[in-house]
This record gives C-alpha cells, structure tokens and sequence, in this order.
C-alpha cells in the first residue's frame, strides 16, 4: 500500500478520516461514541488541535480541525486511535486491529473548500440514509456550529466570519444546508481524503509542494524510500 511522510503545515486546516478494519464497525454503543470524543476532547487540548467539525459514522470517521504544529495531529489521532481501540477491546473483549491502518488527511484550502467541508462532514449521516436532518444525528457537530450549543469545538475564522453574532452565525450555517453539495463538490472532497491530497485549486497545491518539498501525485507502492546522507 502506498505510505506516504506525513506533512502537517501549522495553522492550516485538515480534513481527517479514518475507517474501522475492513470496514467494519468501531461504535457499537451510545457510550462508545462519548468515549471516543472525550478521548479527542482531551488530546486536542494536550497537543495544540482546534477541531471545528466532526461526524462519528458507524464504522468510519471525519473531523475537520487545525493543528497548531507540525505532529499535532499525529500525534492527537495516534493517542486516540490507540487508546479507544484498546477501550473496544477491553469492553467487549475482542482482539485484533479496530482500524484500517493510519487514518487519511486533505489540507483544505479555507476560502473555496472550508464550509464546504463542514457540510460534507455533518451531512454524511444524512447522505447515509440514516437520518433525514443533520439535527436527528447526535453524534455529529452540527449542533454546536448550527445553534451554538455549548462544546468544545473550536470555531474557525471563516466560520465565525459568517455573523456578528452566535445567533447570526447559526442562522447562516443553516441556510447553507438548504443547498446541496454538487457531484463535482462531492468527487473533489472524496478524492482529496482518499489520496491524501490538498483540496484546492492548483495554485494551492503548488504552494503545499513547495512548502512541504514533497511532489503531489499519486504515490508509488511501499514504504517512502530513506535518503541517502
């Protein structure tokens, strides 16, 4: 499988995912679900993330978050991903890996893509078929970023952008809902975390190539070759 080094630019905002072991499911029970975003609550404060958005599927996750430096979010989904896998394993006594390998990353450029990501993030329990509001999902951000309910999810700039006040916020993070993500939205965002790829326009990515000196494209199989001093 391709494995590429992973380049995390402080102050840029990432869209994660990460999926159960061959797909298979990772929350089982409502205490499951709080375990695990307690778990994300207390690492994102430790290492310096501000998640602003995230949804916990069935067997598959998605947040939208910035890291303060470089490791902080391998560092936040190594702790989490390794912690809860062993609470899984303890609580119903299984074994074996929970998750499908390291989880998958898109830096997302904030103007075009962010509140894009957002409703993509919020809406997958609705594109799923297993509710037909984001507000019917609970184990979702959208209430926080729709009628600001108390969390502890930090809101990006563009979001807090959208109002002066919460309340102004909230009724425009709404409307935006009113309006479906297009087929090319939903490619784009797809394709982006399934190659690990900036989501952006090209000149975007030509600033993350030069920025992280690694050349975008699809990776070639195996391990990163190691330099040679």
């Amino acid at each position: 499988m391709p494995r590429r080094p992973r380049f995390y630019m402080p102050g840029l905002s990432y869209h994660i995912v990460q999926r159960g072991n061959n797909r298979q499911a990772c929350f089982f029970e409502s205490e499951d679900c709080q375990r695990y975003l307690q778990l994300w609550q207390e690492s994102s404060n430790r290492y310096g993330v501000a998640v602003h958005a995230y949804v916990l599927m069935t067997n598959h996750i998605h947040f939208l978050a910035t890291p303060a430096f470089e490791d902080s979010i391998s560092n936040v989904t190594k702790v989490v991903g390794s912690r809860y896998a062993q609470y899984v394993n303890r609580r119903y006594r299984r074994t074996g890996s929970l998750w499908e390998g390291r989880h998958k990353s898109s830096a997302v450029q904030a103007a075009e893509n962010l509140l894009k990501c957002y409703r993509y993030i919020e809406l997958n329990p609705v594109a799923a078929g297993m509710v037909k509001r984001p507000e019917q999902y609970r184990w979702s951000s959208y209430e926080a970023n729709a009628w600001g309910e108390v969390s502890w999810l930090s809101p990006h700039p563009l979001y807090i952008e959208l109002g002066a006040t919460a309340d102004e916020r909230g009724y425009v993070y709404r409307e935006l809902f009113k309006t479906k993500l297009s087929d090319e939205d939903l490619h784009s965002i797809r394709q982006a975390t399934h190659y690990c790829h900036p989501l952006g326009d090209e000149r975007f990515k030509k600033q993350i190539e030069k920025k992280t000196g690694v050349k975008l494209g699809q990776a070639a199989r195996g391990r990163p070759k190691r330099k040679r001093s």
